[in-house]
């Protein structure tokens, strides 16, 4: 089957379900956009899982699933989003054994193997008819506002900005030794954007 690759554009809040977050696919040559509605343990699960640099004191389900996985030698190959049914994502992640090369493929939510891959650097895939049932072409523009996945206000990223950079990075030791994902990622941000004027 001819698959199409997706990457990730961003993780913002649903505009149709109170609690929940979007998270956006893209396909990169056509820009048709997936639109996927996950849980906000699952949000936070991907973005932390895409941070790579803010580690958790304890590990999330998805780490220690992540750990079991290596540990039995097998790696994440692809995460392949199927089909889609009354508006619910159909998902399976593929996994090889490094010895032998036996494949293993297992069901799973959409949003807990978007998590699994971006722990792998592993590839995201649909299908043509995914992308025509459910795909949606968007401005960049219309979503950029979005891409700050746990910026919870204006007013918070004021806050940082008044902010010296050793104190910043001192409210981020905190807020990951307290697990409090949401506000650590929001100083990462932070510390990205002064970074970046810096370079």
């Amino acid at each position: 089957m001819d698959y199409k690759q997706l990457i990730i554009r961003g993780i913002s809040y649903s505009q149709t379900q109170s609690g929940a977050y979007a998270l956006l696919l893209e396909h990169e040559e056509t820009h048709i956009k997936l639109p996927v509605v996950i849980g906000n343990f699952e949000a936070q699960s991907i973005s932390l899982g895409l941070e790579k640099d803010i580690h958790p004191p304890r590990p999330l389900t998805h780490d220690l699933f992540t750990k079991f996985i290596v540990s039995a030698n097998y790696e994440l190959v692809s995460v392949i989003i199927y089909q889609i049914v009354d508006g619910v994502f159909f998902s399976n992640i593929n996994f090889k054994n490094k010895a032998n090369d036996e494949e293993l493929i297992l069901d799973a939510r959409t949003s807990d193997a978007v998590a699994m891959a971006v722990r792998f650097d592993a590839p995201i895939f649909t299908t043509q008819q995914v992308l025509n049932e459910a795909g949606i072409l968007l401005e960049l523009e219309d979503v950029s506002k979005e891409e700050q996945p746990f910026s919870e206000t204006a007013q918070s990223e004021d806050n940082l900005k008044a902010v010296s950079m050793e104190e910043l990075q001192k409210l981020l030791d905190e807020a990951v030794k307290e697990e409090d994902f949401d506000t650590a990622l929001e100083i990462q941000e932070e510390i990205k954007r002064r970074k970046k004027k810096i370079d």
